[in-house]
């Protein structure tokens, strides 16, 4: 339908604008028919208010029901295992005294609705850029079997006890961290290569972020695709989101989609209206080929913008050197300012700590005479 030479990736965006950024597929929502559930009742009360599944379902589809009613907790129900979000947006008044004890670190989550656009190689690389700058990092590996993060960081033959270790009490948190070889201040939690990611609970990864987040600076959660249990789990804590996405209308979709779970579906949305901010939520694009977008092939940054109406953090350009960092277990931050997409994850995360950041590498470079003759 979409011809090459009559129609624009530009043009197309009337067509992702139809599609309901909160709408949530069948398989992900609550049933109609359950009942709220009063928050003073007990466990084998609340199971009452369930309405009885026929025997000829599944008992897949039972568990689901029961994953998904996890998530709508009632606000004052919630025992804030992990403390409050307000103690991070609004810090005490008296915090700056010595003796005060400090506000909790921020959880950062990298997610996108599509697959391979560079979220494990900007989780890498941001959360290498943190620890740079003097700030106390983990990143945590949330793919529950199908980890890659260790191999970014260098550090796959470390990898002694992982997060569901953690959750299931098998181990310390102590136990399962992995210092970074060359970053001081950076540390890996590795997700499970032999476990799937039904492992994951809400009351066990809030556990374990709330013990990270006593301990760090920066909690920075590496997503994996999809609106399954690990992005959910993932983007459900966080205080911020960042949002990444390729040049093209498959992953821009699919991040407006992501865009509308964490609007939704977070812990902040839940306790919207008491006394914190929804989550905070950028826009990071990856691949981005200047020349490309001028030329009309693949969507520009303008055109993203306006899809998907969230701030630019930073635009990663298209570099072979990338693959090169990861068969290394090199963040490509490490390569230095003078490298692009080295200098363009720099740039990135200064802007999130608040300074101002002109974007580079969005401009065609120039050709030169020989190569405009000569090819």
């Amino acid at each position: 339908i979409f011809s090459r030479s009559t129609m624009t990736p530009s043009a197309t965006l009337c067509f992702l604008r139809q599609a309901g950024r909160n709408a949530v597929p069948t398989s992900s929502r609550i049933t109609p028919f359950s009942k709220p559930c009063s928050q003073n009742m007990n466990v084998s009360k609340r199971s009452s208010c369930l309405p009885a599944v026929p025997a000829t379902l599944s008992s897949s589809w039972t568990q689901t029901l029961f994953t998904h009613r996890q998530f709508a907790t009632e606000k004052k129900s919630h025992p804030f295992v992990l403390s409050h979000p307000s103690e991070v947006d609004h810090p005490p008044a008296n915090s700056t005294s010595d003796s005060a004890q400090p506000p909790r670190g921020r959880i950062v989550c990298i997610t996108s609705g599509k697959g391979g656009v560079g979220k494990t190689t900007s989780a890498a690389s941001f959360a290498t850029g943190l620890a740079q700058r003097g700030h106390a990092t983990c990143v945590v590996d949330f793919d529950i079997g199908l980890r890659n993060l260790d191999i970014h960081l260098g550090v796959e033959r470390r990898v002694i006890f992982d997060f569901v270790h953690v959750l299931q009490e098998e181990c310390s948190l102590h136990q399962a961290l992995i210092a970074d070889k060359k970053v001081k201040g950076l540390y890996m939690l590795a997700a499970s290569q032999t476990r799937d990611k039904e492992s994951l609970t809400v009351e066990g990864v809030e556990r374990v972020l709330a013990e990270l987040a006593e301990r760090f600076d920066y909690v920075v959660l590496d997503s994996p695709a999809g609106i399954e249990s690990g992005a959910r789990h993932a983007m459900y804590f966080c205080d911020d989101a960042i949002v990444v996405t390729n040049p093209e209308l498959s992953s821009c979709r699919d991040a407006d989609k992501m865009i509308g779970f964490v609007s939704s579906r977070s812990r902040r949305a839940e306790l919207g209206g008491d006394g914190c901010l929804p989550v905070s939520q950028t826009l990071l694009i990856t691949r981005y080929d200047p020349a490309r977008a001028e030329a009309e092939e693949s969507l520009a940054i303008t055109d993203m913008k306006e899809l998907l109406g969230l701030p630019v953090i930073g635009v990663i350009p298209e570099s072979k050197d990338v693959l090169f960092c990861t068969n290394l277990g090199t963040p490509i931050i490490s390569m230095g300012d003078d490298h692009p997409a080295a200098g363009a994850y720099m740039d990135m995360v200064d802007r999130f700590l608040g300074n101002e950041k002109e974007l580079r590498f969005v401009t065609p470079e120039p050709v030169s005479f020989f190569k405009r003759f000569f090819g």
